[in-house]
C-alpha cells in the first residue's frame, strides 16, 4: 500500500471514531423520561351544618300595625235638603271650625231676589189682613187670612231651601276631611263633603288587614305605641271588629270589620289628629318554655318535624307539637327537651 493510500485510509477511520463519538454525546444531553406522578390522596368532604340549640325562653304571639290618632267624636257634613252646584268652598283640611261656620255654599241663582219677592207679598198681605180686620167683614177677613198663610208658607219654604244651599259645622272641631270640590262641581243629597272631628279626645285606629290573628284580640287587650322619636307609650284595646256596635251604614260597617282601636293612658305632647304610631297588641305570652326559630320546623305529608343532630354527625328525625307561634320562634310543646341540637335548613 502506498504512503497516500495509508493515510486517506486514516483519515476515513478517523471522521467514523468521532461521528459515533458526537452521537453518543448527543444521545446523552437527551431529558430522561420522567416517571408519571400518583394523584394525590383527597378526603371525602364532610358536611357542615347550621344548627341552634333548643333553650328555654320566653315567647310573645303579637298583631301589629300601624295607626293614626282619630278623634272619639266624629260628624260627617252632608247637604240633607237636596244637592246642587257649589258656588264657594270655605274651608280645608286642618282647619278648626265653631259650630255654625260655613263650610260649602252652593249656587242660589235668584232665590235672595225671589225670597225678597215673597217679603214683599207677605207684608201686603199682612196690611190686606189688618184692613179686613178693621173693617169687620168676615168675608174678607177669611180671604185675606187665607192670603197670608199662602205668602207665609211660600216665604218659610223659600227661606229653608235657601239656608239649606249653605253648609254648616254642627260641632266645635277640627276639619279632618273635605272633598275634592271647585266651584261648578254637582254634589248629591246626603253626600259626605265635609268630616269635622274633636281634636279633645283621640284613639289609635289601625287596620288589621284581615289577618286571622285579629280574632284572638280581645277589648281590654295590652297594646304598646311607638310614635315619632321612639316615644314608646301603653294603651288597651277599647273595640275589636267583634265588638264594634252595629251600623246601617255600609262605610262605617266595612271600617268597624277591619279597624281595632286602642285608647292611650298617656298622649305625646305633640299629638294631634293624623299622628301616626306603630302598634303593637299582645295576643298570648308564655315564659320558661321550649323555643326554637321558626325557620327549624318542618312539615311533610301532614307530620310536623324537626332534624336532630346527635354524636357523630347524626341525623335523625322527631315529631314535635306546637304552641304559641311568634314573630320568628314558635313554642315546642312535646318533642324536644332543652340543649338538644336543630339542624336549620
Amino acid at each position: 500500500m502506498s504512503f497516500r493510500a495509508k493515510r486517506k485510509s486514516k483519515i476515513v477511520v478517523l471522521t467514523a471514531a468521532m461521528a459515533a463519538a458526537l452521537s453518543l454525546a448527543g444521545c446523552s444531553l437527551l431529558p430522561a423520561e420522567e416517571a408519571p406522578l400518583k394523584p394525590p390522596l383527597v378526603k371525602p368532604p364532610q358536611e357542615n351544618y347550621r344548627t341552634v340549640e333548643v333553650v328555654k325562653g320566653r315567647i310573645t304571639q303579637e298583631i301589629r300595625g300601624n295607626g293614626t290618632l282619630e278623634s272619639f267624636f266624629t260628624d260627617t257634613v252632608q247637604f240633607k235638603a237636596g244637592g246642587g252646584v257649589v258656588k264657594e268652598v270655605l274651608v280645608k283640611a286642618g282647619d278648626i271650625v265653631k259650630n255654625g261656620d260655613p263650610l260649602i255654599r252652593l249656587d242660589t241663582g235668584n232665590m235672595d231676589i225671589e225670597l225678597k219677592q215673597m217679603e214683599l207679598n207677605l207684608v201686603r198681605s199682612g196690611q190686606a189682613l189688618k184692613s179686613a180686620k178693621d173693617a169687620g167683614d168676615k168675608d174678607e177677613i177669611r180671604v185675606a187670612q187665607l192670603q197670608y198663610d199662602i205668602d207665609k208658607l211660600r216665604h218659610e219654604r223659600l227661606a229653608a231651601a235657601l239656608t239649606g244651599k249653605l253648609l254648616t259645622a254642627e260641632m266645635d272641631g277640627q276639619v279632618t276631611y273635605v272633598a275634592e270640590l271647585k266651584e261648578g262641581d254637582a254634589v248629591r243629597e246626603f253626600e259626605t263633603l265635609v268630616v269635622v272631628a274633636d281634636p279633645g279626645k283621640l284613639r289609635i285606629a289601625f287596620q288589621t288587614d284581615g289577618s286571622p290573628d285579629v280574632s284572638l284580640v280581645n277589648v281590654g287587650s295590652k297594646a304598646e305605641l311607638t310614635f315619632t322619636g321612639n316615644v314608646l307609650l301603653e294603651g288597651k284595646v277599647t273595640q275589636t271588629p267583634s265588638s264594634a256596635p252595629y251600623s246601617d251604614d255600609p262605610i262605617t260597617k266595612d271600617r268597624n270589620a277591619k279597624m281595632v282601636f286602642v285608647e292611650l293612658e298617656k298622649l305625646p305632647d305633640d299629638a294631634e289628629i293624623g299622628t301616626r304610631a306603630d302598634v303593637k297588641v299582645l295576643l298570648q305570652e308564655r315564659s320558661d318554655v321550649i323555643i326554637i326559630p321558626r325557620s327549624g320546623l318542618r312539615s311533610y305529608l301532614g307530620r310536623t318535624f324537626v332534624r336532630i343532630l346527635e354524636e357523630g354527625d347524626k341525623i335523625r328525625e322527631v315529631d314535635v307539637e306546637t304552641g304559641i307561634k311568634g314573630s320568628t320562634d314558635i313554642e315546642i310543646t312535646k318533642g324536644l327537651e332543652e340543649g338538644m341540637l336543630i339542624v336549620l335548613p
